[in-house]
């Protein structure tokens, strides 16, 4: 593999822009997600009072001390319940991500009910969702700290009933897919939440605190004018003992988690499968503090894109594939912290020859069982009578359907702009790509703001041609000055990550630790072999 030779000028002022530019955008999304550990925090004293752990210090305690924890979709539901941007508390009132317990890698999703008890919000159950999703395809244990007030009533809308029963669904389906669903429930697990514990292979009770029934007190007493207390209904001590939904009855918090990393290491999870040693690997030659100013806080500016590769590779060596033939397009092999990867990524648009040479690479990565990488910065395929006539369609279609049809891990990073069909030819989200993560200055959409302006300012003056007449251009200037906002106000990353149009964003920085772990995660899935049942593990 060749070395990346840096040519890049760290004290130029537009190096200098860029970076301040990329540090203040992180130091947007830092506040926003200080933002809703604080609202959890102010709870505190409360929990505290009662014997209990915040949310988050629940998860600490659960994963093994000094091990990571890939926090996911910190920014879910921002500014889409609560409009404004200064009262919107992001993260849609659930804690979810990958660490590391009892020596196991598991998928962990925490209620935070710190922030109004817990109450599911409508992006809160899309993070759900995603978070099985992620759980299924990488063969991960799913652990649940449940306490939750259900769903907000105020805010009901069927649709959220309806997709509710999807997470009920998943839950079954991990557990038949034999990867193991471990609950502890610190709390209130009521109506149809209480299948959220209910639908788990091993369950956590604690003394004093667990609420888990189907109808609480004021419900039970409306509909049948029965009178029993929450302890009688569904506490730790009933369901341990009588009903038999409880396996463990825990005294608090610490100590329930305590049970629940006991589970995790019973569960003998990695016996069949010898462990692999830890690659040996070169540190990138080039700074990783680099890749702060070399995104053009400009989408339109040009940037090469194998300044980034030089700072996330290992080494900083890249066997560069198919260079000269469609070179807008960069394709090659690298590892990552030892792990093996073939990249795509763009230092222009796709054109014909970039889309067949990503074609060949992607099935070329397929038949090497080898994980690929998208880092995208692209404006969308090439247009124009050139490009028809040489089958840009056809090519980039071919581009699309290796990319679906991949027969390995793929994972995305958004780093710049991420445009119309390139999107789809980059592994966007809505080809399933393992993983998809963003740079705080990402944008996503079908074109640019400018773009969609003008072209509507095009077709606005052809109609009015049609008809006879003169176009408005006060109208049309309007109309441009729309459509523009309504762009800018859906592209950037916190419209796009509130949305769960990636599975977070990220520092630059620490692109190449994120990258490692995600990628030693697909490595443990495709060497994992759970063991499937026709059913899920149904309760004594």
């Amino acid at each position: 593999m060749a070395i990346i030779e840096t040519t890049l000028n760290s004290g130029s002022t537009d190096f200098v822009a860029n970076r301040d530019g990329m540090l203040a955008l992180i130091g947007r999304v830092r506040a926003l997600e200080e933002r809703a550990t604080q609202a959890s925090a102010l709870a505190g004293p409360r929990f505290h009072e009662r014997g209990q752990l915040l949310p988050r210090e629940r998860v600490a305690l659960l994963i093994d001390p000094g091990t990571p924890f890939i926090e996911l979709a910190s920014l879910s539901g921002y500014c889409m319940d609560v409009p404004d941007p200064d009262r919107s508390v992001p993260g849609s009132g659930v804690v979810s991500g990958i660490g590391i317990v009892a020596g196991v890698r598991c998928f962990i999703s925490a209620s935070d009910a710190g922030i109004d008890a817990g109450a599911l919000q409508p992006m809160g159950l899309e993070k759900k969702l995603r978070g099985q999703e992620i759980a299924l395809e990488n063969k991960l244990p799913y652990l649940q700290l449940v306490e939750s007030a259900g769903a907000n009533l105020m805010r009901y809308k069927v649709e959220h009933f309806i997709h509710g029963g999807t997470t009920f669904r998943n839950l079954a389906r991990l557990s038949a897919a034999g990867l193991p669903v471990i609950t502890v429930t610190h709390g209130s697990s009521t109506a149809g939440g209480a299948y959220q514990t209910g639908l788990s292979d091993y369950i956590i009770m604690v003394r004093g605190r667990t609420r888990a029934f189907l109808a609480g007190p004021p419900l039970l007493k409306a509909a049948t004018g029965e009178i029993a207390t929450e302890e009688e209904l569904g506490g730790a001590e009933m369901h341990t003992s009588i009903s038999g939904l409880g396996d463990y009855l825990a005294e608090d918090d610490r100590d329930a988690l305590r049970l629940a990393r006991e589970v995790v290491a019973g569960l003998g999870w990695d016996r069949d499968r010898p462990p692999l040693a830890e690659p040996a690997f070169a540190e990138p030659l080039h700074d990783a503090e680099d890749l702060l100013g070399i995104m053009p806080m400009d989408g339109k500016r040009p940037v090469d894109m194998r300044e980034v590769i030089a700072r996330i590779v290992d080494g900083s060596n890249f066997l560069a594939f198919g260079e000269a033939y469609g070179p807008a397009t960069v394709c090659g092999h690298a590892s990552i912290q030892g792990h093996p990867v073939g990249i795509i990524t763009n230092n222009g648009p796709l054109d014909p020859a970039g889309a067949n040479k990503a074609t060949h690479f992607i099935q070329a990565c397929c038949q090497s069982k080898t994980p690929i990488l998208y880092l995208n910065n692209t404006t969308g395929f090439m247009v124009g009578r050139a490009y028809e006539e040489a089958g840009m369609i056809k090519h980039g279609s071919k581009m699309i359907q290796a990319v679906t049809n991949a027969t390995v891990p793929q994972i995305t990073l958004y780093c710049g702009a991420s445009y119309g069909a390139g999107n789809y030819g980059m592994c966007g989200r809505g080809f399933g790509p393992r993983f998809c993560f963003s740079w705080p200055n990402a944008r996503t959409a079908v074109m640019g703001g400018e773009q969609a302006a003008e072209t509507m300012a095009i077709v606005t003056r052809a109609a009015a041609a049609r008809r006879g007449k003169p176009a408005d251009e006060e109208q049309i200037g309007a109309l441009k000055d729309k459509i523009v906002t309504l762009f800018d106000s859906q592209m950037d990353v916190f419209a796009t990550s509130a949305r769960l149009l990636d599975d977070g964003v990220i520092d630059p920085r620490d692109t190449r630790a994120v990258l490692a772990e995600a990628l030693a995660i697909c490595r443990d899935a495709e060497r994992r072999k759970p063991v499937p049942m026709q059913f899920s593990v149904a309760r004594p």
